[in-house]
Order: structure tokens, then sequence, then C-alpha cells
């Protein structure tokens, strides 16, 4: 698959993405910015699953996806692109994740949902999107378009169904927040991956034309 081909299909996973969060941000505004049915009952679920193992296991991902972890693991995969010399890779990681988090704040406050009363982490009124699955997403998507392993993708959807649990399970957002938060992260990474990459292409096409016309032989003149 050309580079051209991978742009295009990214971009229309992205427009599918956001034409999700676009339904689901509609349907949430209609309800009153109330939990939705299927809201209601994962939470319940969530809930009468509750143990103080799992809550420590909850936590995890909660703790490394806050701010500081994010920051930490962020600096630190950015580092490992820059060190093994993919420094495109590592300005799309790091656009991707400023975007996701600019975006998905700015929408949060915006929208000021509430959370579940019996929230066990964060209490402001954010609750949609979540901040937390959004990031995580990204950094998930844009890991994978740009190494190309079946691995990563495996370990990383694993990751993003982790977070997505351990938000709910904390009753830290509502299920429809941390799909929204999915839906978010998927449309901001396949977007900056596909901007960043047609700009690579276009430098490396000119860099080329550059050097073939440097190259060329310089014809003396003859004569008469």
């Amino acid at each position: 698959m050309t580079v051209a081909q991978r742009g295009t299909g990214a971009i229309v996973v992205g427009a599918a993405a956001t034409l999700a969060f676009v339904v689901l941000r509609a349907v949430v505004a209609l309800g009153g910015h109330e939990p939705l049915a299927v809201d209601i009952w994962w939470h319940d679920l969530m809930v009468a699953l509750s143990s103080d193992a799992w809550l420590v296991v909850a936590w995890v991902p909660a703790v490394v996806g806050g701010t500081i972890g994010m920051i930490v693991v962020g600096a630190l995969l950015i580092a490992a692109l820059l060190w093994r010399g993919r420094r495109w890779d590592a300005a799309t990681l790091a656009i991707a994740m400023v975007t996701v988090v600019a975006i998905g704040a700015t929408m949060a406050a915006v929208i000021g949902r509430t959370r579940p009363v019996d929230s066990l982490a964060e209490s402001v009124a954010t609750s949609f999107p979540s901040g937390h699955t959004a990031v995580a997403t990204t950094v998930v998507v844009i890991l994978g378009l740009v190494l190309r392993r079946r691995w990563v993708w495996g370990v990383g959807v694993a990751w993003i169904a982790l977070m997505m649990w351990s938000r709910t399970y904390l009753h830290a957002h509502w299920l429809s927040d941390v799909v929204a938060g999915m839906l978010e992260g998927v449309a901001v990474a396949t977007f900056v991956w596909a901007c960043v990459e047609a700009t690579r292409a276009r430098r490396l096409a000119r860099s080329r034309s550059t050097s073939d016309i440097s190259e060329e032989p310089i014809e003396s003149p003859v004569n008469p």
C-alpha cells in the first residue's frame, strides 16, 4: 500500500470517527447532557462488580493516563523516536497529543457534562469527552500508523479498552464519555498523521526534484 493510499484510508477513518462523534454529541445534547440509558446500565454494572482488588487495577491506567503520567510517557516515546532518527514520527506524536488535549479540554469545559455523583476520581463537570481515553487512543493510533506492527495495534487496542473500563469502573465517566473520547482520539490521530505524511511527501518530492536538476550535465558552448 502506497503512502497516498494509506493517507486516504486514514482520512476516511478519521471522517467516520468524526461523524460518529458528532452523532453521539447530538444524542447527549438532546438528552440534556443527562446519562443515557446505556450509561446508567453500564454504571450500575460497574457498581455491582466493584471490589478492592479491581479498584487497584483500575487506578493503574488512571494514573498512567493522567496529566503527569501522559507528559512523562509522551516525552519518553518522543525521545525514543528521536533516538532512532525518526524525527517526523516524533513530531507527529507531539502534534497529535497537543492537539487532542487542546480540543478535548475545550469541548469538555464548554459542554460541562456532570460526572457520576459517586466518582472515585475527578469531580469537575468536564465529563464529555473522556480526556484519558482520547489521549490514550491518540498515542496508540499514531504509534500503530508510524511503526506498522501488528503487536503494536494489539497491545494498543487492549490499552484503550483497559482505559475505557478504568474510567467507568472508577465512576469518573459515563460509558458515552469514554466512547466519545475514543472517537476523538481516532479522528485527531488519523488527521494529524495524514497531514504530516502529506507534508513529508511533498518535501521529499521537492528535495528529489532539486537534486535531479543539480545533477543535470551543463553543456559547453560550441564554438562556430
